[in-house]
């Protein structure tokens, strides 16, 4: 995933910039970067890895040098960004939240045109780099953002930073987010919203899907119209979005504690107490107490002083270590407790099962998951959530593959909520995790919890639908 944010103000812009791009810290792992312009339309960028550092310890020593009136930020879970570019259309900065399933074809294309690529030190080509020839192909920033955005199989949301101003432009069929924010001398826009509060900044408007706008201190002009097909990722409510965030002016954890209330008023299993696997669990076990009329407890709690995120290492037995480390059961509140534990989703289900056998040798008479959104079934195409070497990683499919002898045999029964086979499914997942029972809330709880109509939310990695194209 990613995060972006970009203020232009009539006074020093840098600390707003710092502070408002380091609250998309908990959207990626791998690299941070920050691009200003100075009073003498010079540029200033750097790009840091945060794989094993804070965003905000790589870029404090350096804040002097983005002096200027008008930046751009970015948290990047894949290419290093922003990229500066000299162009017929003037110098320019450039981030993206994307991810560009067609990348090799549009390169080669761009290729034969003669357009050249920094090749990076992985061998593969920088999207943002690649979005950025495509805008400059076109006489005008509007013209390119949308002739990119028809070019690209995926999805893609960005922001420009000019010698004069801001350019925000959202994904083509709105799947990330970007809102705009307003004070008395500054203007900002933010794939959060929670970045914002602190910093002074009110919400304006979100903007529709396709829509491009270009900031200035003083405000907003729109350069192309939203279109009219919203896919917007319901994602962003179950884990990636932070609690105090809105998405189409829904708030997170009030789609989260609803998804728990649903869940536990169709719960008849007896327990004890309910718990979250924090952080994105937690409020909806607390929608589940409320639902079901039991006791909301801390039975796990996280631990934030030196893992307040995920970092990444760079194997997976380290991974795995950091994942069990940070989550410390309360032997108080689950000896002997029959406990649901609430959390977001399941991809592969390696630290779930490792969780609940560390829950077991803490004493827990029995471990229940609740799941708030439905089974991972799809990969996902656009937003790299479900990303994978192999369909396989998904432990849903690996079931199916056992059940049918094919990852894709009677798939649309295994997604369907009240089909035999998607029980059977469920059930052999509970089994592979040895836990008491698992539930997930289906398709209808989480699109009534979100509020949305149905045809607005991406639900692809559920059921197969809304590709888009």
């Amino acid at each position: 995933m990613g995060g972006f944010f970009g203020v232009i103000s009539k006074k020093n812009c840098t600390k707003a910039l710092f502070y408002g791009t380091d609250y998309h810290s908990h959207l990626g792992t791998k690299r941070g970067g920050m691009a200003t312009v100075r009073e003498d339309r010079t540029f200033a960028r750097s790009i840091h890895s945060i794989e094993n550092a804070y965003f905000r310890n790589k870029f404090e020593d350096e804040l002097e040098k983005f002096d200027g009136y008008a930046g751009i930020g970015v948290i990047s879970d894949t290419d290093a960004q922003p990229i500066v570019l000299h162009s017929h259309l003037g110098k320019f900065a450039i981030v993206t939240v994307a991810r560009i399933n067609n990348l090799m074809d549009l390169a080669q294309e761009l290729i034969a045109e003669g357009v050249n690529f920094t090749e990076l030190s992985s061998g593969s080509i920088n999207p943002t780099e690649l979005v950025a020839h495509l805008i400059t192909k076109k006489e005008s920033f509007a013209q390119g953002i949308a002739y990119a955005q028809e070019r690209i199989t995926g999805s893609c949301s960005l922001l420009i930073l000019t010698e004069e101003g801001i350019i925000a432009a959202r994904d083509r069929y709105g799947r990330t987010p970007i809102v705009l924010g307003r004070k008395e001398d500054a203007s900002a826009c933010a794939f959060e919203t929670s970045s914002f509060h602190n910093l002074g900044f009110s919400i304006e408007r979100y903007l529709g899907p396709g829509e491009a706008i270009y900031i200035t201190a003083d405000g907003f002009t729109q350069l192309t119209p939203p279109g009219k097909r919203l896919h917007i990722c319901s994602f962003l409510w179950i884990y990636y979005g932070y609690p105090s965030s809105f998405y189409e002016g829904i708030n997170v954890d009030d789609v989260r504690y609803r998804c728990g209330a649903a869940m536990g008023k169709r719960d008849a299993t007896p327990l004890d107490c309910v718990s979250g696997i924090p952080d994105s669990g937690t409020c909806m076990a607390i929608g589940y107490a409320q639902g079901k009329n039991i006791s909301y407890r801390r039975a796990v709690v996280k631990y934030t002083p030196t893992w307040p995120r995920s970092f990444t290492p760079s194997n997976q037995h380290t991974r795995d270590l950091v994942a069990s480390m940070k989550l410390i059961p309360n032997n108080s509140l689950i000896l002997d407790k029959r406990v649901a534990f609430c959390d977001d989703s399941i991809v592969r289900g390696t630290q779930l099962r490792e969780n609940a056998k560390r829950l077991y040798e803490y004493g827990t008479r029995e471990v229940h998951i609740r799941i708030s959104c439905p089974p991972l079934i799809y990969a996902c195409p656009f937003l790299n959530f479900t990303a994978s070497q192999s369909i396989t990683e998904l432990i849903t499919r690996r079931v199916i593959l056992e059940f049918e002898g094919d990852t894709k045999k009677n798939i649309d029964l295994y997604a369907a909520s009240h089909s035999v086979e998607y029980q059977r499914m469920v059930n052999r997942i509970a089994a592979l995790l040895s836990i008491k029972s698992l539930m997930f809330n289906p398709i209808e709880t989480l699109i009534d919890a979100i509020g949305l109509p149905k045809e607005q939310v991406c639900t692809h990695c559920f059921d197969g639908s809304d590709m888009g194209e």
